[in-house]
């Protein structure tokens, strides 16, 4: 593993405040304070034993305001940025002989306030959006056209996450709570489904044991509006078995200071955490999970929690480091810190498991080159993907 940060001027010094990689061509995307949306190539810095490098490709410029988050759709074709003012633009690739453009597909206009964070439904069909307004909202994309308003929470959205099985969206506020949708269609005429999201768990807070009475209280699980930052960015893992969620403040007594965590939701049980990862000296604010999975090790390790027939790798982003965790031990495999001068805004993982990048307020970008096989032997998940979508099964065995 060989990485650091980048030192180019990727958005005129601004803050970068987003990035993502196309899940086909690789190719990296940035956006962040100076209104544009910027491509880079990646060069693979293995052959000369160095860090990665980038060359610049091309800019996407229609914004008139800072680019908050940017979101390639599942199939490649698509491209979602949100912006400050509530501006949300979807971007669509035009391939030629000799190269790719993209261009303005729709503008889809409802949020009174800046756009924090969105994600793609898995058929590119629907978006879901989270914003400073309060409200996440669900859009037909064809249409270009609100589809669902969730508008429950009564602080900044500042995470969304759509489960890859496509059954439930999550939302992240600084109200200090997650919410859970469940997909309940209502039948319209001619007997045709429509996508309805219910809110099916509301997580705040959690029992806990005062001392040696029998009695319990209630902690807070989340930060409070004050976390330094505008992105609690959660993320589903690729199979849909496991959901990450960032920004937890977790107490191990009622007494005791509270402990930075990420909490790990189980599919079979979305209404309390299955384990918090605790351990870092800053809030977490980004998480994301490889979309790579890979043959199990075969650690001798009795610790594992998730039991699973593969291993997924995740990265876990606070202010100022990133751990990366895999599913078969509890301890990280890699720890990077001191790569920025600032807060850490977003992280994204490369289709191919190659590259991880994460961008910062300073104005900077770290890029981490793995080698060939050293997370792993990677294995498909797509078949048992689709065998759990087409039988709605609540969780894989």
């Amino acid at each position: 593993m060989k990485g650091g940060t980048i030192q180019i001027s990727w958005h005129d010094g601004k803050p970068v405040l987003t990035l993502d990689f196309h899940p086909i061509s690789g190719l990296l995307a940035t956006a962040g304070a100076d209104y544009d949306i910027k491509l880079w190539l990646i060069n693979s810095g293995q052959a000369e034993k160095k860090v990665p490098s980038v060359s610049y490709q091309s800019s996407l410029t229609y914004h008139g305001c800072a680019v908050n988050t940017i979101r390639f759709s599942p199939s490649g074709e698509l491209l979602a940025s949100g912006a400050d003012g509530g501006e949300l633009i979807i971007w669509k690739l035009h391939p030629s002989e000799t190269n790719q453009s993209w261009k303005v597909h729709k503008s889809l206009s409802f949020h009174r306030k800046d756009v924090l964070d969105l994600q793609w439904s898995p058929d590119d069909a629907y978006l879901i959006s989270g914003s400073v307004d309060n409200s996440c909202i669900i859009w037909d994309v064809n249409k270009g056209s609100v589809h669902q308003i969730l508008d429950a929470h009564c602080h900044y959205v500042q995470g969304v996450a759509w489960d890859p099985l496509a059954k439930y969206v999550a939302s992240l506020s600084s109200d200090r709570t997650c919410r859970i949708y469940a997909n309940k269609p209502q039948t319209k005429s001619k007997g045709v489904e429509k996508m309805n999201y219910v809110c099916q768990h509301v997580i705040m807070k959690a029992d806990q044991q005062r001392g040696d009475e029998t009695k319990t209280i209630k902690t807070h699980l989340f930060h409070d509006e004050t976390l330094p930052s505008f992105f609690r960015r959660l993320s589903w893992s690729p199979d849909g078995s496991f959901l990450l969620i960032p920004a937890g403040s977790f107490k191990v007594s009622p007494t005791s200071e509270a402990v930075n965590a990420t909490y790990v939701f189980s599919r079979k049980d979305l209404s309390r955490p299955a384990l918090q990862l605790p351990g870092a000296s800053k809030p977490v604010v980004v998480v994301r999970f490889c979309p790579v999975a890979f043959k199990l090790r075969g650690s001798s390790s009795e610790e594992g929690f998730f039991k699973l027939p593969y291993r997924l790798v995740f990265a876990i982003a606070t202010l100022n480091s990133v751990y990366i965790y895999d599913t078969e031990c509890v301890a990280p495999i890699a720890v990077l810190a001191g790569l920025h001068y600032a807060a850490i805004t977003d992280i994204t993982w490369s289709p191919n498991a190659s590259y991880l990048a994460l961008s910062s307020q300073d104005g900077y970008c770290t890029l981490v080159e793995f080698e060939d096989k050293e997370l792993g032997e990677a294995v498909s998940i797509s078949g048992l993907l689709l065998v759990l979508s087409l039988l709605n099964l609540p969780e894989p065995d």
